[in-house]
């Protein structure tokens, strides 16, 4: 076993003390490299820390590429940082270390975890047996759709039903400006590979959505963040940053922005639009949970109709996370460059999953599911804030519809402080540090208000609220 230095009643945290102890030991060749840890109930025996304290150390530093994990065997430690490639770590690896723990805890969390701040619906939620009609439809249909690469731009059908839908969104596009993509993920990529170079700034909204800012940041993105208020960003702000920089990029959400919840105001949407025009930059609108919004507000493509903007979202937040389909919509010489990346990157998206999620709008199912969910939504919402008003949470702002709730406690200065006792109460929390551009200090947390009459959520964040469940160090100061 290495021998580690880690004092548990100092005020740093004991995570950062065990990463940078075994990355001493690497660095310093005090092991070999392929040394085996001990498991994770060993390594916190051994050092009076907790199970959780270990696993989020031991995801640190296979982030950081310190250590390996090979699966039914355990942890292995890499060889020497000079004795890679490149001894400098890779752009933003430093930054986007907490935000892969974080994303790893989500997808890996058992059941006995409550995600606080996931980013989904419960799967008792979603609509199971009118998705399993729509994959049964399909895979019955004779054709050789279930074997072939299909259109690089997609679903032919499935982009007309698209250009419908847009529409009554106010969006023009035709079905040849839409390109098909795994997700809003794979959407939101393919922007970042055709217009982001190395080394440009590119404007994000703070706080923002962790993936974008982590995918930047592997382009080599710096991020400019332009603070995200009540009734959209920061207008002012934004202006400064843009003639400051020049970016050729603003990456925004203006429906139900995660994590904040927030609508943008047409003022706002406006004021954007004018500012893309004076400082020449294109503005991504990412409409991911437009579906979980059922008011009659105007989106950013629809007041510019494609001309600056790129409208992309998915269907994985209402329909499916597994289908993974999605799309990009602009005009059309920025549409066939997108289509462009999208072969070389991977060839086409999957026509299978493409004709299922067809299948599904089709038939009308959709819409009455919808309807259910929203109603439930409004439930979960109003609920969960008469519980946070109760707690003494303070609300960055009142949703109109979607999942998330952003909240502080008055006398918590800084929620990564929380993430550990949480973990030890097996719950799990989205602490504002991870959804700003360069990770900064945050008292914010993102709740998912699905989970937020969970009895051991509760009852830990009335200990919070109390006091019992902050750190001893930061109730000192």
């Amino acid at each position: 076993m290495i021998a580690l230095t880690i004092d548990t009643q100092s005020k740093r945290p004991l995570v950062e003390q065990i990463v940078d102890e075994v990355r001493r030991h690497v660095d310093d060749r005090r092991v070999r490299p392929g040394t085996r840890l001990p498991s994770i109930r060993r390594f916190a025996d051994a050092h009076g820390v907790s199970r959780f304290t270990a696993v989020e150390a031991y995801d640190r530093l296979v982030a950081l590429g310190y250590l390996e994990a090979r699966r039914g065997s355990g942890f292995y430690t890499t060889p020497p940082r000079e004795s890679l490639a490149s001894d400098a770590p890779a752009p933003g690896q430093e930054h986007n270390e907490a935000l892969v723990s974080l994303i790893r805890r989500l997808l890996q969390a058992g059941d006995g975890l409550v995600l606080a701040g996931g980013a989904w619906l419960p799967n008792a939620w979603m609509d199971e047996l009118g998705l399993r009609r729509a994959l049964t439809t399909v895979a019955r249909r004779p054709g050789s759709h279930v074997l072939e690469y299909g259109n690089p731009l997609g679903y032919g059908p499935l982009r007309e039903q698209l250009s419908l839908m847009l529409s009554e969104r106010g969006i023009a596009a035709a079905p040849g400006q839409i390109v098909l993509t795994q997700g809003t993920s794979q959407a939101l990529d393919l922007v970042i590979r055709r217009f982001v170079r190395p080394g440009e700034t590119v404007l994000v909204d703070d706080p923002g959505y962790y993936n974008l800012f982590g995918s930047l940041r592997l382009a080599g993105a710096r991020l400019a963040g332009v603070p995200r208020l009540a009734d959209g960003p920061d207008t002012a702000m934004l202006e400064r940053l843009a003639s400051e920089h020049r970016p050729r990029v603003y990456f925004t959400q203006s429906i139900l922005q995660n994590p904040t919840g927030t609508v943008m105001a047409a003022h706002s949407a406006f004021r954007v639009l004018q500012l893309a025009e004076r400082y020449d930059f294109m503005v991504v609108e990412d409409d991911i949970f437009c579906d979980l919004h059922d008011r009659a507000v105007p989106r950013l493509a629809a007041l510019d109709q494609l001309n600056r903007v790129v409208y992309v979202r998915s269907f994985s937040k209402t329909l499916s996370g597994a289908l993974r389909v999605g799309f990009a919509a602009a005009r059309q010489p920025v549409a066939d460059q997108l289509a462009d990346v999208k072969m070389l990157s991977s060839i086409t998206s999957s026509q299978f999953a493409e004709r299922v999620l067809y299948a599904v709008l089709l038939d009308g199912h959709y819409r009455k599911y919808l309807g259910r969910l929203l109603k439930r939504l409004d439930e979960a919402r109003l609920a969960a804030i008469h519980a946070f008003d109760q707690l003494g949470l303070e609300m960055f702002a009142e949703p109109e519809g979607g999942l998330f709730l952003w909240a502080r406690f008055p006398h918590v200065e800084n929620a990564m402080d929380l993430v550990t006792p949480a973990r030890e109460r097996g719950i799990v929390i989205a602490p504002g540090t991870v959804f700003r551009p360069d990770l900064q200090s945050s008292p914010w947390m993102r709740f998912n208000v699905t989970v937020c009459q969970e009895p051991r959520l509760l009852a830990w964040l009335e200990e919070v609220a109390a006091g019992a469940a902050v750190p001893l160090a930061q109730a000192a100061e």
